[in-house]
């Protein structure tokens, strides 16, 4: 999707207009953005070729991708929010410094990544702001990735509507379901228990339930019902994981799934869980002025585009 900027040039930008009369100009570019190096924000485009970037050195303890995308996690690290929600640079023209440049030719993917640019992209125009202000936005979403939508995985007692404030969990582990890969605590994952969610309808259609007891076996404790919890099935390996446990192999079935197996080893530990994280960074410019182009709103420079955005971190409950 494209945004289109429109920005006005004095005559001389590209040719000389002895009556002063102001050219208006489109600028098609991208809502997105990418970023290299010690805090290199740019995007670019194709017909004609251009630019604008962002360098942003003023500041040694927020200088890097890393810095953009840090997180703080709560005491019980159960919950992480971003370290910079928002970060601000004075642009001046040395340290925070905004341009926009046209070029004779197409740019590669990686032109401003390279430490030697290719010598046979030559710069056209450069027009560079001295005065502006860059504002850095950092959000994030974290889920645990087991098929059930945030809102799905909370009773709203509350009433909020808000899966973060008084969150239900399941298992009392501590960590609240839409973060808990295991939201029953029998150390299978919830997405392995199939519970079955259709995003269409937003019910769960015909969830497991191995000893149908009305409980689907992702919020049931001991899934076949024999007595005995499923995270104490582990007659083979104590690994936190009863799938892997099979005392009868001519059944096809784990023992936590096989109502005839009732062999009870006390489990000692919850499994890691994995939780993922989406960030969400974009940036703004106000009140910059390049020397030929007359702009003075707030420019929304677009969203960040990287692999980085997108990362996961673990969590091992304590177990009771």
């Amino acid at each position: 999707m494209r945004k289109l900027v429109t920005l006005f040039l004095l005559s001389f930008l590209f040719f000389t207009c002895d009556d002063g009369d102001v050219i208006t100009v489109e600028f098609e570019f991208d809502d997105t953005f990418e970023a290299c190096g010690n805090l290199v924000f740019h995007k670019e485009k194709d017909d004609p070729s251009e630019s604008f970037s962002i360098l942003l050195t003023s500041d040694s303890n927020y200088n890097s991708l890393e810095d953009v995308l840090a997180y703080t996690l709560s005491t019980d690290s159960v919950y992480a929010t971003p370290a910079t929600p928002t970060k601000e640079f004075t642009i001046n023209g040395s340290s925070n410094r905004f341009n926009y440049r046209t070029y004779n030719a197409d740019l590669p993917n990686n032109y401003f990544c390279s430490d030697v640019p290719p010598s046979e992209i030559e710069i056209l125009t450069d027009e560079e702001s001295v005065t502006g202000l860059v504002t850095i936005t950092t959000s994030l979403i974290e889920d645990d990735n087991d098929g059930l939508p945030a809102w799905f995985e909370d009773e709203n007692l509350d009433g909020d509507n808000d899966p973060s404030t008084n969150p239900t969990d399941t298992d009392g582990d501590g960590i609240p379901d839409y973060l808990d890969d295991d939201d029953d605590g029998d150390n299978v994952r919830t997405v392995t228990e199939n519970p079955n969610f259709d995003a269409a309808l937003g019910v769960l259609v015909d969830p497991q339930d191995t000893d149908g007891d009305g409980t689907p076996d992702y919020l049931d404790d001991d899934d076949d019902g024999d007595e005995v919890l499923t995270r104490d099935e582990e007659n083979d390996s104590q690994d936190q994981n009863p799938a892997n446990d099979v005392t009868n192999p001519a059944s096809g079935l784990p023992d936590y799934l096989n109502g005839d197996v009732m062999t009870t080893v006390p489990a000692t530990a919850w499994r890691t869980h994995t939780i993922l994280q989406e960030f969400t960074v974009k940036v703004e410019i106000e009140g910059f002025q390049l020397p030929n182009v007359n702009y003075f709103n707030t420019y929304n420079f677009g969203t960040l585009e990287a692999t980085e955005t997108n990362d996961s971190r673990t969590l091992t409950p304590i177990f009771p």
